[in-house]
């Protein structure tokens, strides 16, 4: 009988463009666009972010990811010869086509098959999920996992009005992130590292609650603000409340068990300060066990999870045996989690 297998994480890595913008000169560049100016305060009152990451003129989703997925490479030992398969994992893209995957094979010198992986902020969260059933039939052995979010393209900077201010709001908390994950095929032992447990419930019905509605058929090669920008439509935050009964019946045993302090840390997706809180409150999550890393880093997309591994970890705060946590929330809407024993 074949040894059953499980997807181990060999390495997680983030890149942070150096740039960094405040939420005050954020204010400061949508007032000289003419439009809404919003007083001093308000946009760190409304979202409790300090400022974003910006990625360097030039700088393309690609890039971001292949420099997060060389220090992930470099982390796990590996050379690129290594890799079986490449993902692409991001709300972001190079191109329409190809795949974003090739650029950054290209790029990082990898002759593997590769392929893109999309389903806005969850798709780090899905590409586990892809990497680790391969893995898990030993279809490949070691997977690369790379994403690239140049996500301040998505910022409004003219509103006409207080409204479209309001709309845009989620863009001015788009940061700009690169992160990687190599995982390896590994034994699955009771005690033994790797991913445990993946469970994913979508709501589609809310799609337009939140979009960036240019590129694609729908609008091809809009130029219009409201098409190439971040923007509310409706409530996301009833999208994920009807859904909540379904969450509570796919993974409500996991979700209790992180109530229980079973994890000793549990990341998820953070666009702001307020849905910060509201998800600890929402999931009755120990908040000694989280980290607002939106505060700081603002909202880097489908990076933000991998992001909060790579900071909890440097805080000592993950450790060898401990049981972690990942929750995944993506407009669409989607709900995503992952149980990894480090």
């Amino acid at each position: 009988m074949p040894e059953a297998l499980r997807a181990r994480i060999a390495a997680v890595s983030t890149h942070l463009p150096s740039r960094y913008r405040t939420l005050d000169e954020i204010r400061a560049k949508i007032t000289e666009t003419g439009g809404y100016a919003p007083p001093p305060g308000l946009l760190e009152d409304l979202t409790g972010v300090r400022g974003v990451h910006v990625h360097e003129d030039g700088e393309n989703a690609s890039d971001l990811a292949v420099a997060a997925a060389r220090s992930a490479l470099g982390e796990a030992g590996l050379e690129i010869g290594d890799i079986d398969l490449l993902l692409f994992a991001s709300t972001s893209q190079d191109l329409v086509e190809p795949a974003t995957a090739h650029l950054v094979a290209t790029k990082l010198g990898a002759s593997c098959p590769v392929f893109d992986v999309k389903n806005a902020c969850n798709s780090f969260l899905n590409a586990m999920e892809v990497a680790a059933s391969f893995i898990e039939t030993g279809r490949y052995r070691t997977v690369l996992i790379a994403c690239g979010e140049p996500s301040t393209l998505a910022t409004r900077w003219h509103a006409p009005g207080r409204e479209d201010l309001l709309r845009a709001l989620p863009g001015y908390t788009a940061s700009d992130a690169g992160a990687a994950m190599a995982l390896t095929a590994g034994p699955a032992g009771e005690d033994d590292p790797g991913i445990l447990a993946l469970r994913f419930v979508s709501n589609s019905a809310a799609w337009e609650a939140c979009t960036v509605a240019g590129g694609g058929s729908m609008h091809h090669l809009s130029v219009h603000d409201d098409h190439t920008t971040l923007r509310l439509n409706g409530d996301l935050r009833q999208g994920a409340l009807d859904v909540l009964p379904r969450i509570l019946d796919t993974a409500g045993e996991e979700l209790a068990a992180a109530r229980a302090g079973a994890f000793s840390f549990i990341a998820f997706h953070q666009i702001a300060m307020p849905q910060y809180r509201e998800v600890i409150d929402t999931f009755s999550l120990p908040e000694d066990r989280c980290m607002p890393a939106v505060a700081e880093h603002g909202n880097c997309a489908a990076a933000s999870l991998p992001l909060q591994l790579v900071k909890a970890r440097e805080a000592d705060r993950i450790e060898s045996g401990d049981l972690v946590a990942m929750i995944g929330l993506a407009s669409g809407f989607s709900f995503g989690l992952a149980l990894l024993r480090w």
